[in-house]
């Protein structure tokens, strides 16, 4: 037995080995500073890892670039009493004779809610059927006053147009009230009409409008409408306004505040903010050095980035990020962060190694208390 005891501080010295060894699968959040580098292509990897600076941010500066085509900006206002299939007029008509042709009075006869057919045409007793769609309610006035004057004397015709379902668009998205809206005086521009709907419900700053019309689309920033003159387009009979949130996203991994998939709450992104919309680094684990946004970025992008051109295809990119730079936080700032990225942090060394000596002082914790029971057993 005293063979065993002889062998005690041997075992121990096995078991710190053993111990130390093993601190590679302790357990981490993520990859080290120097694992992400082993993967570059530098490393026969497949990743280009690129420190960035000012240029790297310039040349990486892409944003969404939304707008209407000229055949959308140029399109005039509808008039506002031009009548359209599927419209509504009111009709009053004044005769004076005791026996008129529509009434057997004398005074006004009120004719309400005549529907234009699909062909364009309404149908008046005694005027007959009257091309309406594409003329305005004063030329439709002057037919049915001269049809109706060749059978009573001097009608007075007034002619009205109605809120009918012959000019209207379709709105649906993120609007206060969704459904099929008039196209009238009022609400013959988009901002007109998302107003009549309510408006946007949700925040401004992330407001996307999609307008279709005869198979072409348009999409703009609810901002620039308001901002920009030219971006508040005539409505057409038949539009479809689709009013939605900003869909874009990042993933937020490693020694931050937060572990998600988190959605852009503005239109433009930075590095810094992206970080700061997760709680910012975990001061306690956090490696203020390495911070990594990956990202599958277009050739042409990457070739800029890497001063190349013979680069074909998306390209994996790791940009690396050091707030402890003199210019490290105005660049974070300025590097803006796209649609689909990873922005992970590494932990700090301290942190594994803090991680290994606990692992460490553990196992001898352990192997102190094995040798005195084993003591304890042999004695």
């Amino acid at each position: 037995m005293k063979y065993l005891t002889s062998r005690n501080p041997r075992l121990v010295v096995a078991v710190v080995l053993a111990a130390s060894l093993g601190a590679c699968g302790l357990p981490r959040s993520g990859p080290t500073k120097s694992e992400i580098y082993a993967g570059s292509v530098q490393k026969k990897g497949d990743a280009f890892v690129v420190q960035v600076d000012d240029r790297v941010t310039r040349a990486t500066a892409v944003t969404p670039a939304f707008g209407f085509s000229d055949a959308f900006i140029n399109a005039g206002k509808v008039g506002a009493d031009t009548i359209n299939p599927g419209d509504k007029l009111g009709l009053t008509v004044w005769e004076n004779v005791d026996q008129g042709l529509l009434s057997s009075s004398p005074g006004a006869t009120s004719l309400e809610e005549i529907q234009v057919d699909s062909s364009g045409f309404i149908f008046v007793p005694y005027a007959g059927r009257i091309k309406a769609a594409g003329n305005t309610t004063e030329a439709i006035r002057r037919i049915i006053t001269e049809r109706l004057n060749e059978q009573t004397p001097d009608p007075q015709v007034v002619v009205r147009r109605l809120a009918g379902d012959g000019a209207t668009v379709s709105l649906t998205g993120k609007v206060g009230t969704q459904g099929i809206l008039p196209i009238e005086r009022p609400t013959r521009t988009l901002s007109a009409m998302l107003a009549r709907a309510g408006g946007v419900t949700v925040e401004p700053e992330i407001a996307q409008v999609t307008v279709f019309r005869h198979g072409q689309k348009g999409k703009v920033w609810f901002q620039d409408i308001m901002n920009n003159p030219k971006y508040d387009i005539a409505l057409r009979a038949g539009d479809r306004i689709l009013v939605e949130g900003d869909a874009r996203s990042f993933t937020a991994l490693g020694a931050t505040g937060g572990q998600d998939r988190v959605t852009f709450k503005s239109q433009s992104l930075s590095a810094l903010e992206a970080i700061a919309q997760v709680g910012g680094l975990r001061t306690s684990t956090a490696d203020p050095t390495g911070v990594f946004v990956f990202r599958n970025e277009s050739a042409e992008i990457a070739n800029a980035v890497l001063g190349r051109s013979d680069l074909v295809g998306d390209q994996r990119m790791i940009y690396v990020l050091d707030l402890t730079q003199p210019n490290g936080v105005f660049i974070a700032r300025d590097f803006v962060i796209r649609d689909g990225d990873t922005v992970y942090v590494t932990e700090a060394p301290f942190v594994q190694w803090s991680k290994t000596l606990n692992a460490v002082m553990g196992t001898l914790s352990t192997a102190n208390n094995l040798s005195y029971l084993t003591q304890a057993i042999t004695n």
